[in-house]
C-alpha cells in the first residue's frame, strides 16, 4: 500500500501535446479518478474511472467510480490524477448520490480549468464527443500499473445525440459516442466543449446489436451540484465553432461595407439631387431677376421718351426751363434704361455649396472618464463564459481603473494578462475610434501557460505610467508574449461602449 501510494505521489510521467481546439482545451479539465482498496496493510482492490473539474481543486465523477470510498472511507484511497502535468494528488469525498451516481471529490496540490456546463437544447442527431478514460484503451497499452496513474490526456470518441430517457427516475441521455469502463465520470460534450452529460453505463452487446451510451443529463448534474451548493460554470449561448464565427465575422464586414457604400451612394445622389434643385432654384430665381431688369428698363426708357416729349412740348410754348429740366430728366432715364438693361443676368448658373467635411488627421483621441461595455453577441464568440457588463475608467494615455497600464498598437489600446493559477491568457483591447472593448481568451495547455508566465515576469510594469519609454518597454514584452500564442484566440467577447451615467 504505501508503496503505491508513494508512486503516485512521485509519478513523474509528462502529459501528451494536445490538438489546439475545443475538446483538447476541454480536456485539461478532465482526470482520471483512482481507487485503491486495502485491508490489513494488503492492496486488495484497484478501480478507475474518469472525472471532470466542475472547480479548480472540485472533481465531479460517478458515484459508482467511488462507492467503495463511500462505504469504507479509512480503507479506500481516491486519487486524482491531471491529464497534464508530473504527478497525481489524493482526493476526498465530499458529495454522494447513488441515486443520481454522481459524486463530488475535492483535492489540493493544484488546479485545473474547469469545465462549463451547457443546459441545451441538444437536438437529435447533434454531434456529441466523450472524453475520458476507457479501460479497454489502457489494457492494450498500459505497460505497467505505473501507467494507469500517469498524467496523459483523455481519450476522444464521436457519434451522436440519440435522445433523452429515463433510468429509475433520471434523466439520461442516449449517444452512439463510443465508450467502456473506464469512461464512467467523463464528460459528454457538445462540439464546443461544453458539458452536456456524465457519461454513466453502456448498453450490453449482443448477437452483433449496436452499442449505446448512458450519460446522466445536464440537468440532474446541475441539480447534484445545487445540492451540494457547489458554483459552476454555465453558459447558454449556441455553439459556433472558430471558422464559423470567423466567416460570418467576414460576411458582417461584407455586409458592413455593403451598407457604407450603399449609404455613400444614397448620400451622393441625395447631394446630386438637393444641388440640381438648388440649380433650378437659382434658374429661377435668376429669370425673374432679369426679367425684373427688363421690366425696369422699359419702364425707364418710356418714361424717358415721355419725359423728352414733354420737353419738346414745352419748348413750343415758351417754357425752356422746364423744357431744360424735362430733356435733361428724359436723358438720365433714358441712359438708366440703357444701363439697366445691360446689367441684368447673364450667362450660366452657378451654385455655390458648402465644402465637405474633412476627418481629422490622426487616431481619434480616447474619452476620458468611466464607459459602461455591453457585450455584442452577434460580434463575439461566446463557448465558455457567462460575459456580463463591464465598466472601465478610460484615463490618460491609457490608465485603466487608475492601476492598469495599457500601451498603444496602431488604432487601439491593449493589456496581456497572464494569472498565476488560471490556464487562460486573455488579450484586453480598446479601441477609442469605435469604443469598442474586446477580451481574447485563449485556453493554454499547462506547458504553453508556464511559458506564458516566463514572459511575464519580466514585465515589471505594475502600474500606470506617463512615461513614454517605459510604455514602449512594456509594449515590447507584451509582444514577445503575443507572438508565443497561438494564431486564433478561444473565444472572443466583444463589448460596444457608452459613457456611463
Amino acid at each position: 500500500m504505501t508503496r503505491f501510494l508513494l508512486l503516485i505521489a512521485l509519478l513523474i510521467g509528462l502529459a501528451a501535446p494536445a490538438r489546439a481546439d475545443d475538446i483538447s482545451a476541454a480536456g485539461r479539465g478532465v482526470v482520471r479518478v483512482v481507487t485503491i482498496a486495502s485491508a490489513e496493510g494488503q492492496i486488495v482492490g484497484f478501480g478507475h474511472g474518469s472525472g471532470l473539474a466542475v472547480a479548480p481543486n472540485r472533481i465531479v465523477t460517478n458515484a459508482h467510480v467511488v462507492e467503495l470510498a463511500a462505504r469504507y472511507p479509512d480503507n479506500v484511497v481516491i486519487g486524482i490524477v491531471p491529464s497534464e502535468g508530473a504527478k497525481s494528488y489524493r482526493g476526498k469525498l465530499i458529495a454522494y448520490d447513488a441515486q443520481r451516481d454522481l459524486a463530488l471529490i475535492e483535492f489540493t496540490g493544484t488546479q485545473l480549468p474547469p469545465l462549463t456546463v451547457y443546459p441545451g437544447p441538444v437536438t437529435d442527431g447533434e454531434t456529441v464527443i466523450a472524453l475520458g478514460y476507457p479501460g479497454n484503451v489502457d489494457l492494450a497499452t498500459a505497460q505497467s500499473a505505473a501507467d494507469y496513474i500517469r498524467p496523459l490526456m483523455p481519450v476522444r470518441s464521436q457519434g451522436g445525440f440519440a435522445g433523452r430517457r429515463a433510468i429509475s427516475g433520471v434523466d439520461v441521455l442516449l449517444h452512439t459516442a463510443s465508450i467502456a469502463r473506464g469512461n464512467s465520470g467523463g464528460p459528454l460534450l457538445d462540439q464546443c466543449g461544453r458539458v452536456i452529460g456524465v457519461n454513466s453505463a453502456i448498453t450490453r452487446t449482443e448477437d452483433g446489436d449496436s452499442s449505446f451510451g448512458f450519460a446522466i443529463a445536464d440537468t440532474e448534474l446541475a441539480a447534484f451540484l445545487r445540492d451540494a451548493k457547489q458554483p459552476y460554470a454555465t453558459t447558454g449561448a449556441p455553439c459556433t465553432s472558430i471558422a464559423q464565427r470567423l466567416e460570418q465575422d467576414k460576411e458582417t464586414a461584407a455586409q458592413r461595407a455593403d451598407r457604407e457604400a450603399q449609404a455613400a451612394q444614397a448620400a451622393a445622389a441625395e447631394a446630386a439631387e438637393k444641388r440640381s434643385a438648388a440649380i433650378e432654384r437659382a434658374r429661377q430665381d435668376q429669370a425673374r431677376t432679369r426679367e425684373n431688369f427688363i421690366g425696369g428698363a422699359t419702364l425707364l426708357l418710356v418714361l424717358g421718351s415721355l419725359a423728352l416729349s414733354g420737353a419738346g412740348l414745352l419748348a413750343t410754348r415758351g417754357a425752356r426751363r422746364l423744357a431744360l429740366w424735362a430733356l435733361g430728366g428724359g436723358v438720365v432715364l433714358m441712359l438708366s434704361a440703357v444701363v439697366l438693361f445691360f446689367v441684368r443676368p447673364f450667362g450660366e448658373v452657378t451654385v455655390a455649396l458648402p465644402a465637405a467635411a474633412t476627418a481629422p488627421s490622426g487616431p481619434t483621441p480616447a474619452v476620458e472618464g468611466k464607459l459602461l461595455c455591453h457585450i455584442a453577441p452577434e460580434r463575439s464568440r461566446i463557448n465558455t463564459s457567462t460575459p456580463g457588463d463591464v465598466t472601465i475608467d478610460w484615463g490618460k494615455d491609457g490608465c485603466v481603473n487608475t492601476r492598469t497600464q495599457y500601451v498603444e498598437n496602431g488604432s487601439r489600446w491593449e493589456r496581456i494578462l497572464v494569472p498565476a493559477e488560471e490556464q487562460t491568457v486573455s488579450i484586453l483591447e480598446y479601441r477609442p475610434a469605435e469604443r469598442v472593448y474586446t477580451e481574447s481568451r485563449y485556453l493554454l495547455s499547462a506547458s504553453a501557460m508556464e511559458q506564458a508566465r516566463r514572459l511575464r515576469s519580466s514585465v515589471t510594469i505594475k502600474a500606470c505610467t506617463p512615461d513614454e519609454p517605459t510604455r514602449q518597454k512594456l509594449a515590447q514584452q507584451q509582444a514577445a508574449i503575443r507572438d508565443a500564442l497561438p494564431p486564433q484566440p478561444d473565444e472572443w467577447l466583444v463589448y460596444e461602449c457608452a459613457a456611463a451615467k
